[in-house]
């Protein structure tokens, strides 16, 4: 533990020396936190139209009314609740897209900076190594993560409806955004280490970790259809599947990140 909090510790002060690498999660979250605020609350502002009178949007209404605590919730808050909650998974995007940025960049970095060749100098074991800067990765992904959550919750308690913020704590909001989230992130960045460890450029690196941004896309879009729910059964599944899906990556890490042929392969 000793040799993983000192590396830990190194990746930490390279990435305060290198924000800018951590710019595109940033910029992912404020995307991510404004598009539900521009469709609830500043599109019928401007319009003088309130969701309320869109016949399309009744589906949220009947869906809130039955959920346990915001049946008090007027039609127009109903709907509200229903778009912010149903924006969360966007906010997922902000710890994937963290974690494969400052992921892609902490073994292609070392390389390019030529402090590579003595990390893997020390007695540090592979899994050692990994777990590092998995973790350096990770742990300011989750700090923007829970950051981004409050701001939203904030934003929402103050802009929409009296009551509308409740519908982002209750329990499938926040597994949502704590355990989903980080658990794909967690999938996201170990994909970018591995491709870091046989790739030259980081870009490439970044590229196969954002397949993890597919599935999320396609989650948002379904959900916004109808087509596809976010049930507590299919939650807990989905996160079942994440654990087993981290597990499988990590071992592939580490059977990848051949030291000896990573110092004589890259150039």
């Amino acid at each position: 533990m000793r040799r993983i909090n000192a590396l830990l510790g190194k990746e930490l002060a390279d990435l305060r020396q290198n924000r800018a690498v951590f710019f595109p999660a940033i910029l992912t979250g404020v995307i991510s936190m404004s598009l539900p605020f521009f469709v609830a609350v500043f599109v019928p502002a401007f319009t003088g139209e309130r969701l309320s009178d869109s016949s399309d949007l009744e589906i949220a209404e009947q869906l809130y009314r039955a959920q346990p605590g915001l049946a008090a919730l007027s039609t127009e808050g109903a709907i509200q609740a229903w778009i912010f909650q149903q924006f969360l998974v966007l906010l997922v995007l902000t710890p994937v897209a963290g974690s494969m940025s400052v992921a892609a960049y902490s073994v292609i970095g070392e390389k390019q900076a030529r402090t590579l060749e003595p990390l893997l100098a020390t007695p540090l074991t592979t899994v050692e190594l990994l777990i590092a800067k998995v973790l350096g990765a990770l742990l300011p992904a989750l700090a923007l993560t829970v950051a981004c959550f409050a701001v939203y919750v904030a934003g929402v308690a103050l802009l929409a409806e009296p009551g509308v913020f409740r519908a982002l704590l209750t329990p499938a909001s926040l597994t949502i955004v704590f355990i989903l989230g980080p658990l794909a992130a967690l999938a996201a960045l170990q994909l970018a280490v591995c491709a870091s460890s046989r790739v030259n450029d980081a870009r490439s690196a970044q590229q196969i970790g954002a397949l993890i941004i597919l599935p999320i896309a396609a989650a948002l879009v379904l959900q916004l259809t109808g087509t596809f729910l976010l049930t507590a059964p299919m939650m807990a599944f989905i996160a079942a599947a994440l654990v087993a899906i981290n597990g499988g990556l990590m071992l592939l890490g580490i059977v990848l990140f051949d030291r000896e042929s990573i110092l004589t392969r890259w150039k």
